[in-house]
């Protein structure tokens, strides 16, 4: 497990930020939709058919995401865009569909080409709200773009082979200060 902690919620800005809840863009492939374990050895989960592909789906990502919601404002943050809430919340349990980012390929934070082709929406769409965001798949441009902002920014790296997990939730929750 990866974690980064970039800046903790507090500061100037405490008051405003105790209004609202810091946002939590989750990815999917990676996250929830697992690949690359041993397939004798499969963790907790099962086998969808989304949109005519397989994806194994944890079965621990369910009751974490829920948890989460309780302390975060959720949204997609995945290549899957609006698709997500096509599938994920029945399979998931989660009530109704979660805002999503779109995103334009071969974008990223300012005019740097190689910045991480998340960044631009992910930056967008946080504006200055404090932020966590689960993704198997950051890079140094995430890091630096996070260390950068000036709301509390926290970074969790998942393997794709077990996704989301307890110890994830649990410092998400603590950073948030919602446990």
């Amino acid at each position: 497990m990866h974690v980064r902690e970039l800046k903790k919620p507090g500061g100037l800005r405490e008051a405003e930020q105790a209004r609202r809840s810091p946002l939590l863009l989750l990815d999917i492939d990676g996250v929830i939709s697992l690949f690359g374990f041993p397939a004798q050895h499969p963790p907790a989960g099962r086998f969808h058919a989304i949109e005519g592909l397989p994806h194994f789906i944890s079965g621990a990502a369910a009751p974490l995401i829920a948890r989460l919601a309780g302390a975060f404002d959720l949204a997609w943050a995945s290549g899957w865009e609006d698709r997500a809430n096509d599938h994920l919340p029945h399979l998931l349990g989660l009530p109704g569909p979660l805002p999503f980012l779109r995103f334009t390929r071969g974008s990223g934070a300012g005019s740097s080409m190689r910045a991480h082709w998340k960044l631009a929406a992910v930056d967008a769409y946080a504006g200055d709200r404090a932020l966590a965001w689960v993704d198997d798949a950051f890079d140094r441009s995430c890091e630096q773009w996070a260390s950068d902002r000036a709301a509390p920014t926290l970074l969790v790296a998942t393997e794709p082979a077990v996704g989301l997990t307890e110890a994830h939730a649990e410092r998400l929750l603590a950073w948030a200060g919602g446990d």
